[in-house]
């Protein structure tokens, strides 16, 4: 690629991340009301009981995309099929592995629901494995031709809206079952505004019928991206998962609600990936490494100074935010804590990530597999360790959440040093203006919690604008260059983030 070209593939990035960063915005409006819903009409033990199971499931989709979410944007590029057919070839591999995850989990539900009995509808809840799989893969595709707007109206707008108003009406008849009869609603109304924009842009393939050799070939060549996606995706829940085998459901459920806070900055992340793959994808195919490292310092620079905006001005009230969700939750406040500085680990490893898929995908399944190892080994020696020194369930439970951070750190240094050797230029985003706008924002920060107890609300009321304010002062003016304030040259209008492409993406 010609020095002419790169800045349009920063403005491509640019341009779908403001599309999406719009979305992240809407679903978070979207998400409150869920966290406050669950957490008042349900309480600790059923949002417990519920997020054991949901994270199963969702690792059972996940896996039931076989690697397409990115795969098959590579998949299209090298395609002499037309591209309807290669995307109809990918829709029908997910609903076959979603029907077999169905399939096992149907027939262990144990494997949902490990600390509570099962009853009611509990057995027939990986049904809906297939609507998010389908999903994932219709928005993959509609990523490929840069349209980001559905994804975000399916993920920012549909899916969470409809996750929290059918939360509340199904409280008035059924709060043993109600959260999970939502999900499927949600995730049912998702796939709908997935499918929908998906045929309007590819249109119904003519003379297409699904081949076994063309399906299993493809799963074949994705099956390092599909370990890859579950390793992530481990990396982030598996915390959940060890928390449900060694506590009760009301523990599993307030660390939960700190995870579901702490992850809003992450999906700052998500709204890179729909645009991220297809223009590293192209410059891969160009030979032009030195614009993959490119990009991927400038998407890790913006994720990183925006969750670490986030971090610093949620962990000042940390309190006050979980009790908004119900007062039962405010002991989840630490993990919260340890929770948001993770992602700001995380970023650099995940960005890094969205390049060595491509470039090494054995080399990056292997450390991710021994870094999500690692985590276990260590978030299980915390617990154990606190709990012999004698401390209560709050404080044994925030192991899990410093055992990632620590793990999640570590990976981003070792993929970051792993690609820079690969394109042969460094990927590194970390600039000195984001450690001064940190001490800057900390130190405002900080002065508020120094107040007396009957002037601790304007830690809420004042203290939060005056961090945020301090801090993007700082990165403002010493850390943005004129590439890092083209994200802000023109934000979409709400229509342009709402609307699906009529011409022409993950949580």
């Amino acid at each position: 690629m010609t020095a002419t070209d790169q800045p349009d593939d920063i403005a491509a990035l640019a341009k779908g991340g403001r599309t999406n960063v719009a979305g992240f915005i809407l679903k978070l409006g979207a998400r409150i009301p869920f966290l406050f819903i669950a957490g008042h009409l349900y309480g600790a033990a059923l949002v417990g009981r519920f997020a054991i199971a949901v994270v199963v499931v969702e690792l059972a989709a996940l896996v039931a995309t076989l690697g397409l979410k990115r795969g098959l944007a590579q998949a299209l590029s090298s395609a002499k099929r037309p591209h309807n057919h290669v995307v109809f070839d990918a829709l029908a591999l997910a609903l076959v592995a979603s029907l077999i995850a169905s399939a096992v989990l149907f027939t262990f539900p144990q494997a949902m629901y490990p600390n509570s009995a099962i009853g009611g509808l509990d057995r027939f809840f990986p049904l809906i494995i297939l609507a998010p799989a389908l999903s994932d893969v219709s928005l993959a595709a509609l990523a490929y031709r840069h349209d980001v707007k559905a994804s975000v109206t399916a993920r920012a707008i549909v899916e969470p809206w409809t996750l929290s108003i059918f939360a509340f009406l199904f409280s008035f008849f059924t709060l043993k079952d109600g959260l999970v009869l939502a999900y499927v609603a949600s995730m049912v109304a998702a796939l709908t505004a997935s499918i929908v924009p998906l045929l309007r842009s590819y249109g119904v393939p003519s003379g297409w019928s699904p081949h076994l050799s063309v399906l299993w070939q493809m799963a074949r060549a994705n099956t390092p991206l599909a370990g890859a996606d579950a390793l992530e995706w481990g990396s982030r829940n598996v915390d959940r998962l060890i928390l449900g085998t060694l506590f009760a459901p009301n523990v599993v459920g307030i660390y939960y609600m700190a995870q579901q806070v702490a992850s809003l900055p992450q999906r700052l992340k998500t709204s890179f990936d729909p645009i991220l793959g297809p223009v590293v994808t192209r410059s891969i195919a160009r030979g032009d490494l030195g614009a993959i490292a490119r990009q991927v310092r400038q998407v890790a620079f913006w994720i990183i100074a925006a969750q670490l905006a986030l971090a610093l001005t949620a962990s000042i009230p940390r309190k006050a935010v979980m009790a908004t969700i119900g007062p039962q939750f405010t002991s989840g406040a630490a993990a919260m804590v340890f929770l948001l500085f993770a992602e700001v680990c995380a970023s650099t490893g995940a960005v890094a990530e969205s390049a060595l898929v491509y470039l090494a995908r054995h080399r990056n399944l292997l450390i991710s597999a021994t870094m999500l190892v690692i985590q276990i080994a260590l978030s299980f020696a915390f617990i154990l360790l606190i709990r012999d020194a004698g401390y209560g369930v709050t404080e044994q439970a925030a192991g899990a959440p410093v055992a990632l951070l620590l793990v999640l750190l570590l990976t981003s240094f070792v993929k970051a040093r792993v690609l820079g050797r690969l394109l042969g230029a460094p990927v590194s985003p970390m600039r000195w203006p984001l450690l001064w706008a940190a001490l800057a924002g900390g130190a405002v920060g900080g002065a508020f919690t120094l107040l007396p107890p009957g002037w601790r609300w304007m830690q809420v009321s004042v203290g939060v604008v005056a961090t945020m304010g301090a801090y993007l002062f700082v990165i403002w003016r010493y850390a943005f260059g004129p590439e890092d304030r083209a994200l802000f040259n023109k934000m979409p209008t709400a229509e342009e983030a709402t609307l699906p492409n009529e011409g022409s993406f993950i949580r």
